[in-house]
């Protein structure tokens, strides 16, 4: 098991209450909120400690707080970018906006993408399909890579190479 993996497991074993916790850090930096920051530093650390290979801090704070947010099961092979990619939009303008919308979250930085992931994600889950989140965290920790956007574009747009 990689150490993304165990670092989903662990989320995926949280109780509703501390995922209410964490849902309400929404937007917030890790040192925004002591309870917070305890209960991150619980889930991460001793996996940190473990393997060296765990995501890094800025992406497993990001994912945590997703993964509250929208707590889907983790799915194998099932990205964001090409789960996006497959809904039906119920008109040509709602398929404009989500086409813009993806557009953005594919130029903003790590620190800026939170909002357009929590808009596809929650997207995601309101039509029933599952997410890979080891992939999801795996892609967010090389995200400042051109190669890593332009896998999303091709997966949501459908294109194969």
């Amino acid at each position: 098991m990689t150490a993304t993996e165990e670092f989903i497991r662990t989320l995926e074993a949280l109780k509703p209450g501390d995922l209410g916790k964490l849902r309400n850090l929404a937007g917030s930096s890790l040192d925004e909120s002591v309870d917070g920051f305890d209960l991150f530093a619980g889930l991460w650390w001793p996996l940190r400690q473990k393997n060296q290979r765990a995501p890094r801090r800025e992406v497993a704070w990001l994912i945590t707080k997703l993964y509250a947010f929208c707590p889907m099961p983790q799915s194998g092979g099932a990205t964001l970018a090409s789960r996006l990619g497959s809904l039906k939009a119920a008109d040509e303008r709602t398929a404009q906006r989500w086409q813009e919308k993806f557009d953005k979250l594919l130029m903003l930085p790590l620190n800026q993408i939170e909002p357009e992931l929590q808009w596809a994600i929650s997207l995601v889950r309101d039509n029933g399909a599952g997410l890979d989140w080891v992939q999801l965290t795996d892609e967010l920790s090389i995200w400042e890579r051109e190669e890593t956007r332009l896998k999303w574009a091709r997966q949501y747009l459908r294109i194969t190479r």
